[in-house]
């Protein structure tokens, strides 16, 4: 239970460092802040596999430290603006 409160917690932090990091506004709350720093962690785990070990092997997913949840949380941003599918938006 203390690791989810943790990881909560993380993500809520790494989230808010990659939206501030991120020029201009994001229609995200709480909720989506803690979601985009948790997966952030998943992404940030996958960049560092890749990067350390040159290999996309997605049996060895794992999370990582607080800056590879922030960088993995930008890059989910940038993603999102990118693709437009920030919640509350339609394609015009």
């Amino acid at each position: 239970m203390f690791a989810i409160i943790v990881m909560l917690i993380v993500g809520l932090i790494a989230g808010a460092i990659a939206r501030l990091l991120m020029p201009g506004r994001d229609p995200l709350g709480i909720l989506g802040t803690i979601v985009l720093g948790v997966a952030g962690s998943f992404v940030g785990g996958f960049l560092q596999n890749l990067v350390q070990f040159h290999s996309l092997s997605i049996h060895s997913f794992h999370t990582v430290g607080l800056i590879g949840s922030i960088i993995g949380a930008w890059v989910l941003l940038l993603l999102l603006r990118l693709f437009k599918m920030e919640p509350g938006r339609r394609r015009a």
